[in-house]
């Protein structure tokens, strides 16, 4: 409880805080109560939250909205309470590439460090509800509880304060709960009886039902688990009949067994990766994720899962920005959804697509920064950088502009040839396959672009375009019967492409006349 705190200067709404040690940095959150007038304040524009707009040693400063009408020193009264929220976390990594970056003996004696290591890590949240509840974990911090008993408008508290129990996890890399049994469990946490120190292997559970106790006794069902494999915990996910967990090198498959075991676990492979602690994605019996250079599945077993743009999205992947990376699933297009940022962002800005059904693979670029799949809501809702949500897989336009803008959508083909490449091919003739269905354009179109080469290295040396447009609703629709072309090369490729708003389109069969047109 601190004791005339404040601090006015006459004709300036910016009063200077003394509390000793107060641990707060810039941007932090802070909430006073009892506090009297000060400097002609009134008390009830300093007995509310503030930001800190600036912390150094022992002082602090709020801003309030009114000026002071006088220069006051340690004013405010001895009944003053000050609720401090937790400190704001890094929204990018700050890394460093000193002393001790790398691995040992990477590279010559005396040479300038090549890699990067991290001294600043980004605030990542892991949450799970218990039952209305909610239990939330700062990334190698705190354990939270939010009551929703106690009202929308209050906040979580650590839970070690609501807890007789000493040996409640004060610190954790993760945070879930099991859904068949009802544990809490705390991943990389600290010890029994070595309260604040972090074990990056070890996984505590609570008391079955009981999510304040933790200490193991003869008639309770808390325990713990120590990993044998690997350096760090790096993620959990649970799926229908156990819950996985990754280290930087190795996963394992953690049951709920019973007593007086109540829960354990199993090393299924030693010969994995894992780009970052949100890039692991359930669907149904399998799960999902990204790896530091490739994707992997698990079905009962790891298996790495073969990806036709591979070397497009890791060779321009931002590693420094790893932890940004996440995964997003869109269950009613069958996808998984890895967003991460390109080499040259240090913010999110492309993504790449699984679709688990037709086992195909799609990119594109998109700054989204969390996602949530549908459920009460009927369409996926994404966040973004700028503090906005989106309803995704709504309309066909983007709304973040004003007015809304279109979209532009392109589906492109690999290379096609005749004879592995040895005759020349002469295209003259396209009947396209598309669909308008659902757009609310009158008019909508795309346009079909075909382009030749000679070479497998080389450049496209021509193209023919076409445009396909929806000419009539009633009774049925009808698109362009066939459009003709000139193009002449060994191989060849397909474009379809729409830049126009209010525009969905469906590519189906297209059929190409194509004929040998000689050797050279």
């Amino acid at each position: 409880m601190p004791l005339n705190c404040f601090s006015t200067t006459s004709g300036s709404n910016e009063v200077t805080v003394t509390i000793t040690e107060h641990g707060a940095v810039d941007g932090a959150y802070v909430t006073f109560a009892g506090s009297t007038a000060v400097g002609g304040i009134p008390a009830g524009e300093i007995n509310i939250e503030h930001v800190i707009s600036s912390a150094t040693g022992d002082e602090f400063k709020i801003t309030t909205a009114s000026n002071a009408s006088s220069t006051v020193s340690n004013a405010g009264g001895t009944d003053i309470d000050a609720f401090f929220q937790i400190n704001p976390g890094l929204d990018t990594v700050v890394p460093g590439n000193g002393w001790g970056a790398g691995t040992w003996s990477r590279g010559t004696w005396g040479s300038s460090s090549t890699v990067l290591a991290t001294t600043d890590v980004l605030r990542l949240w892991s949450h799970d509800n218990f039952g209305e509840d909610l239990i939330l974990n700062s990334r190698d911090s705190d354990i939270y509880y939010w009551d929703k008993t106690n009202g929308l408008e209050t906040r979580a508290v650590s839970l070690s304060t609501l807890s007789t129990d000493v040996n409640v996890p004060t610190v954790a890399k993760k945070i879930l709960v099991s859904d068949r049994d009802r544990h809490v469990i705390a991943f990389g946490a600290d010890p029994v009886g070595n309260k604040g120190v972090q074990d990056p292997l070890l996984i505590r559970f609570s008391n079955q039902e009981d999510p304040l106790t933790w200490t193991p006794t003869a008639t309770n069902t808390a325990g713990d688990l120590q990993l044998s494999s690997g350096s760090s915990i790096i993620s959990a996910v649970e799926t229908r009949q156990q819950i996985l967990v990754f280290t930087d090198v190795s996963l394992h498959a953690m049951q709920f067994l019973g007593p007086p075991f109540t829960f354990g676990i199993g090393l299924i492979s030693e010969n994995i990766t894992i780009m970052s602690p949100n890039v692991v994605k359930a669907v149904d019996d399998i799960v999902l994720w990204m790896g530091q250079e490739e994707f992997y599945i698990y079905a009962g077993g790891v298996q790495k899962l073969p990806c036709t743009v591979r070397d497009f999205v890791f060779t321009d992947f931002n590693l420094a920005q790893k932890e940004k990376a996440f995964a997003g699933l869109n269950s009613a297009y069958g996808e998984v959804w890895w967003f991460y940022p390109s080499a040259d962002s240090t913010e999110i800005d492309r993504y790449v697509v699984y679709n688990y059904e037709q086992k195909i693979w799609y990119v594109g670029t998109l700054e989204r920064t969390a996602w949530v799949d549908r459920g009460i809501n009927d369409n996926p809702i994404a966040a973004s950088s700028t503090n906005f949500l989106y309803i995704q897989e709504q309309g066909f336009d983007d709304g973040s502009t004003t007015p809304a803008s279109p979209i532009t959508a392109f589906i492109e083909s690999s290379q096609i040839d005749i004879q592995d490449g040895d005759d020349f091919v002469f295209l003259r003739r396209v009947i396209p396959d598309i669909t308008f269905r659902n757009s609310s354009s009158d008019s909508p179109s795309a346009v079909l672009t075909f382009k030749a080469r000679n070479f497998p290295g080389g450049n496209y040396l021509q193209s023919d375009a076409s445009t396909v447009t929806k000419t009539a609703t009633v009774p049925v629709e009808q698109f362009t019967d066939q459009a003709h072309i000139r193009l002449r090369g060994r191989s060849f490729a397909l474009r379809v492409e729409s830049t126009e708003a209010e525009t969905a389109w469906r590519l189906g069969s297209p059929r190409v006349e194509v004929r040998t047109d000689g050797k050279r």
